[in-house]
């Protein structure tokens, strides 16, 4: 038996029903994790073997967590439960059945860049110019019909008389046999290959059916038709299906995720048991009731209330700023007055609606010297050094990813320009081989004489590399990859500040090889690429960073922080313009919002701007209606809504109508005016800058500094003269 002398009762239920379908109901902070893992370790004490027990999540990080617990709980058999994402349970079923499909075992995955060089190839190959038909939208529509298993011929027949709709499916067979000559999958194939693979061969199916007794699946209101199909499939053999969800935090509409997966479990599953798990162990009472009373309000949910016993905690604290500048400014005072009384910059985190709001605030924490990490910004495997030695690596593998060959071969410089990769891709396109094999036998091609000898070293390299693989531990080989292809060599020899970062770069992925080769069980090339293609931003999240984390509230789910900011709680930006007249929209918002406000365990600002620049243009919109929800601003009484409850660092108290600015200031102001400020007290005028229907003020105050305001929002504020 389990130790469940610390679960609670609901939790304690939820681990000790292992037989038949079960829904986990799991509240933010609920701790489902651990029930996740005890519910896995009980059904191994009982008697089932580890790899019958199939465990997936949404992100390596939560996989990695999930699979430590276990080795803790089990030993080495803790190790031995499938516990990992969908994507990589996928490639591990295909890279033992995908032959049974055509492939061969050693197949590549393409990321996001890799599928856009390929679409513009095919957009080129097609005549379309790629100028008027975005190869990223071409993607996106492939992508939305691979998760509901459409093909070309399916895309087309659901909107025949859609022009684009033609393109999408034109592009979208050419561009799925590009990627089958390259035995290549791109990350949506992941999935739907798999599917594709159990729905036409039964025996492969027979053999999944048997294998896993046990079916638990966490995020489960994450996941998309294809995921569940491919969840029913496994799960019909056995039944003992146990789904873990919170479907208030149903946020990823935008990937094609269903929150009617996990509202219909029951349907599809009638004998199913629920439980709810409501008891919170992170946040305060008070940050747990603007959630709930945030939550509320939506309509399509199966209904639970959090609680905790942590006591009610400061209350939640709604700042009204001027701009994003004064935003920005109370972030950066608030982390510094903490740190000053013993707290940890990595205690305070920022969210945000979108990535492009982070600017401003990031400019404010330099000037402060404040230390920040952004999640969410260039991963490490999208550096183009990275990206260059990972190719070297995946030919090595996968000799048939013309994709990669053609983004080396000529790196570092061997002679092979454009015009020659470009007759070795004719000449494999005519004879129906990869460009390897054309490679490997440039001396037989009248049109490679010139380049014969280069390639035909180049090919046996990589044919070296290739045995090599199979013996050498991973840190040596790529020690060797990268001397003898001359890469090393190019970057020492430029010799500036540049140079010495990518350095830095392509050795730090030898850290990732060594890191693997020591925690692998059976460490392979092959494994390695396999990690690094589901590498996400998370993966890198490191929590023992002092630095204050700034990230998208999407970003966020599953992590938590001492104190937290929802910066940008605004009408227009969050909820964003496009949810305003969909209720639908409008509801996976909210649960957003819910997401967010759950990420704070003792202190929670929401700041919102009485105007914002963002994009080039300013805007003034009121505060958003979570506010509101959360209970923080009073609903107005008619026309007339009363003042915030809450001021900004002696800012005098607003209405949310006051940031709605007038349509002509009410004063005119001149550069040298002498000006009066309610709250920054007596000034001058330095510049006055014309910026479409409104003017940007540039003022030095006698005691608040210089400061840049907007007339048209500052007028309420102002008075010219002494």
């Amino acid at each position: 038996m389990t130790d469940l002398t610390h679960f609670n009762n609901k939790q304690r239920e939820a681990v000790l029903t292992t037989e038949g379908p079960l829904l986990v109901l799991a509240g933010a902070g609920s701790g489902k994790t651990a029930v996740l893992t005890g519910r896995c370790a009980e059904i191994v004490k009982n008697g089932t073997p580890p790899w019958a027990v199939l465990a997936i999540t949404f992100t390596n990080k939560a996989a990695k967590e999930i699979k430590e617990r276990l080795i803790r709980i089990l030993g080495e058999q803790g190790g031995e439960i499938w516990a990992m994402t969908f994507h990589a349970a996928c490639v591990r079923i295909l890279r033992r059945d995908i032959t049974a499909l055509g492939y061969k075992s050693g197949f590549t995955i393409y990321d996001t860049d890799d599928s856009k060089r390929v679409m513009k190839d095919v957009l080129k190959s097609l005549n379309y110019d790629e100028k008027r038909v975005n190869p990223q939208a071409v993607l996106s529509m492939i992508g939305r019909a691979k998760d509901n298993e459409q093909g070309a011929k399916e895309l087309l027949a659901s909107a025949p008389d859609d022009y684009f709709c033609r393109i999408v499916a034109e592009c979208y067979e050419l561009y799925q046999k590009r990627l089958f000559e390259a035995n290549a999958l791109d990350f949506d194939d992941i999935l739907a290959v798999t599917v594709r693979l159990l729905r036409e061969n039964k025996e492969i199916l027979r053999y999944y059916q048997r294998r896993f007794s046990y079916i638990l699946i966490d995020e489960y209101q994450d996941t998309n038709l294809l995921q569940y199909h491919l969840v029913s499939m496994l799960a019909a053999g056995h039944r003992n299906l146990c789904v873990v969800g919170d479907d208030d935090q149903s946020i990823y509409g935008f990937r094609g995720a269903t929150i009617e997966n996990i509202l219909s479990f029951e349907r599809h599953y009638p004998e199913a048991k629920v439980i709810r798990l409501e008891q919170n162990y992170r946040s305060t009472s008070s940050i747990l009731d603007a959630a709930n009373r945030v939550i509320e309000k939506n309509i399509g949910r199966k209904g639970k209330t959090l609680w905790t016993g942590n006591g009610p905690g400061e209350p939640v604290k709604q700042i009204a700023a001027l701009n994003e500048n004064d935003e920005a400014r109370f972030i950066s005072e608030t982390v510094l007055s903490g740190v000053a009384i013993g707290m940890n910059f990595r205690d305070f985190c920022v969210l945000y609606r979108m990535n492009a709001q982070s600017g401003r605030i990031e400019q404010q924490l330099r000037l402060s010297g404040v230390p920040y990490k952004v999640v969410g910004g260039m991963r490490f495997f999208d550096r183009a050094e990275v990206k260059d030695m990972m190719a070297y690596l995946q030919i090595v593998h996968n000799p048939s990813d013309d994709l990669r060959l053609m983004r080396i071969l000529n790196v570092p410089a061997r002679g092979v320009g454009g015009k020659g990769m470009a007759v070795i891709r004719a000449l494999a396109a005519r004879d129906n081989v990869s460009c390897f094999e054309v490679l490997d036998q440039a001396d037989t091609y009248p049109e490679l004489a010139r380049l014969a000898r280069v390639l035909k070293e180049f090919a046996a390299m990589v044919r070296a590399w290739g045995m090599a693989a199979e013996t050498l531990p991973l840190p040596m080989l790529y020690d060797d990859v990268l001397e003898r292809s001359g890469y090393a060599r190019m970057l020492r020899d430029k010799d500036d500040d540049e140079a010495k970062g990518r350095l830095e770069n392509i050795m730090e992925l030898k850290t990732n090889l060594a890191q693997y080769q020591e925690d692998a069980v059976e460490p392979t090339l092959g494994g390695f690429l396999d990690d690094t293609a589901l590498f996400t931003d998370l993966d890198k999240y490191e929590e023992e960073d002092n630095a204050v984390t700034l990230m998208t509230m999407h970003a966020a789910k599953g992590l938590e922080f001492p104190t937290v900011f929802l910066a940008g709680m605004e009408e227009g930006l969050f909820p964003g313009m496009r949810s305003q007249h969909d209720p639908a929209a409008i509801e996976e918002e909210r649960r957003l919002c819910y997401v967010a406000v759950t990420r704070a365990r003792e202190r929670l600002f929401v700041l919102c701007a009485g105007e914002r620049m963002l994009y080039g243009q300013t805007t003034h919109n009121f505060p958003s209606r979570f506010i509101e929800e959360m209970g923080l601003i009073k609903p107005p009484a008619g026309k007339n809504p009363p003042p915030s409850p809450f001021r900004e660092r002696g800012m005098p108290s607003q209405r949310p109508g006051d940031f709605s600015p007038p349509k002509k200031a009410a004063l005119t102001v001149n550069k040298g005016d002498t000006i009066t400020h309610k709250r920054f007290g007596r000034g001058v005028v330095l510049t006055v800058t014309p910026m479409g229907s409104d003017a940007m003020l540039e003022i030095a105050f006698d005691e608040g500094g210089t400061r840049k305001l907007m007339l048209n929002f500052a007028a309420a504020f102002l008075a010219v003269g002494e």
